[in-house]
């Protein structure tokens, strides 16, 4: 694939990318409607679109209230920029991918390493064949509050490794642990001069979990446009505007780990999924996603919520290269898909369905019965056009800010960690409506726009009692909390 962006041309000042319409770049715009229109029959929940051919990014497509310059957290998509970090750190001779894992950390060892434990390399982390028997979760990690780099080692190594796959975020975050240990930086920091700066990333962000350590595996948040930037990347395999960034050879080790590995572990190499024609994905949870099609000279974007164990390899990414492939067939234009990016572009309706009652106008305090989420107190301001919903707990109160029929956006720090796969969204930034059912019953949306949770709270009130019950689109555990009634 060669792909070359050239300075002379107008560029789109977001992205630094040069633009096209997708029929000049020998697209057919009928197949990439029918792209969007099948996706919306299958409940893919997409946010945001991005394709790049042929030099210019020709399509870009945002679902309201997602943007182009919304950050959103992307899930295990951040193991591939962990794998780019291990590519730069190799080519500096910071350490080889046949070091063994346990020499960068023998404060951490228990008192018997065995035999399985202590040939684990760098290499097995990457390809995901440390020898553990099961996956370990980020949502897992991010409840422990002691080293998770010593929880990593008391962890049964059950196989060889090098020889079983098991898709692991562990994995990934002995990575950055090792990157830290022998650079001194967190893997963010040294990704920062060596990576988004020369792509021209800002405003992106990763968690830091116990050990003072970005988790490798996930919690990094970014543009969708960042995500694009980093395939085309991979897709010129390692240069950025004429400027190397990644070695030619690390980019094509990625890229071959089909047939380096075979089909074991849908041909997981080293951070990133392949497939058998040359093409590789970068893949997330909820279907976060960067596909690279060599061959189609072609890399794709797509964010969504998306639910399911594997969404963007078992649901997404047919969908796509169904379209996508008829779509390269012929150049068309077609004005109807204009319409429809306009379209998906503004806000969703919110209309009551009734009005409510009188006597539920104004501010009203609720004691709450006993409950598993340990909330003691709701209270709910209402006027004719807004609402103010706050929660007590025992970590004090916490309010949320709603529209009545239309959205409005502010911040909350109201929990919910356990419908968010682990992360605590505090402060958050929300987007956040609601409309009435019927007189007695409050229907709230709570978009949490850097992610892709998405609440609906269901209020019912009487004269002396309120009932709340609150559930999210997607999520790796629960999809409700108990419900909670309350005394007035």
């Amino acid at each position: 694939m060669n792909i070359k962006i050239q300075n002379h041309m107008t560029r789109h000042s977001s992205t630094s990318l040069l633009r096209s319409q997708p029929h000049q770049a020998g697209l057919d715009e009928t197949c990439l409607l029918a792209l969007l229109d099948e996706c919306r029959a299958k409940g893919q929940d997409l946010h945001s679109l991005l394709l790049f051919r042929r030099e210019h990014l020709v399509l870009e497509a945002y679902w309201s209230p997602y943007g182009g310059n919304r950050i959103q957290i992307m899930h295990s998509v951040a193991k591939s920029f962990t794998s780019a970090a291990i590519g730069l750190a190799l080519e500096e001779g910071r350490f080889t991918l046949a070091d063994r894992v346990v020499s960068f950390f023998p404060e951490y060892l228990p008192p018997v390493v065995d035999e399985k434990l202590a040939a684990m390399t760098i290499e097995d982390l990457l390809t995901m064949r440390s020898g553990h028997g099961a996956e370990i979760s980020g949502a897992v990690w991010r409840r422990i509050n002691t080293s998770w780099i010593a929880e990593f080692f008391k962890v049964p190594v059950v196989h060889q490794p090098g020889t079983v796959y098991v898709y692991s975020s562990a994995a990934s975050y002995m990575l950055s642990a090792i990157l830290t240990k022998v650079t001194g930086e967190t893997l963010h920091d040294f990704l920062r001069p060596r990576l988004f700066e020369p792509l021209g990333i800002e405003g992106e962000t990763w968690d830091i979990g116990a050990d003072g350590i970005n988790p490798g595996g996930n919690g990094l948040t970014c543009k969708p446009v960042d995500l694009l930037k980093f395939g085309i990347l991979y897709a010129q395999k390692g240069v950025w505007q004429g400027r190397r960034i990644l070695s030619r050879e690390w980019v094509d080790r990625t890229a071959q780990a089909r047939s380096r590995y075979g089909d074991r572990g849908l041909g997981y190499g080293y951070h990133w999924h392949t497939g058998p024609s040359g093409e590789f994905y970068a893949a997330g949870l909820f279907g976060q996603m960067i596909a690279v099609f060599p061959a189609l000279e072609m890399v794709v974007v797509v964010t969504s919520a998306t639910p399911g164990p594997m969404p963007c390899m078992g649901q997404i990414l047919p969908v796509l290269q169904k379209h996508i492939t008829a779509a390269v067939q012929r150049g068309i234009s077609d004005p109807r898909l204009a319409d429809r990016l306009k379209e998906i572009a503004k806000p969703e309706m919110l209309i009551s369905l009734a009005h409510p009652a009188s006597a539920h106008i104004g501010t009203r305090s609720y004691e709450m019965l006993d409950n598993s989420l340990g909330v003691v107190g709701l209270t709910v301001a209402l006027s004719g056009d807004s609402c103010v919903l706050s929660l007590d707990d025992r970590n004090g109160q916490h309010s949320i800010v709603m529209g009545i029929d239309r959205w409005i956006e502010s911040e909350t720090d109201i929990p919910g960690q356990d419908l968010h796969h682990g992360y605590k969204l505090q402060p958050a930034c929300v987007v956040a409506g609601a409309r009435w059912l019927d007189r007695d019953t409050l229907e709230m949306h709570w978009i949490f726009v850097e992610t892709v949770f998405r609440d609906t709270v269901i209020c019912r009130f009487s004269e002396n009692q309120v009932s709340y019950a609150r559930s999210v689109n997607v999520n790796s555990g629960p999809l409700s909390q108990p419900v909670l009634v309350g005394k007035g």
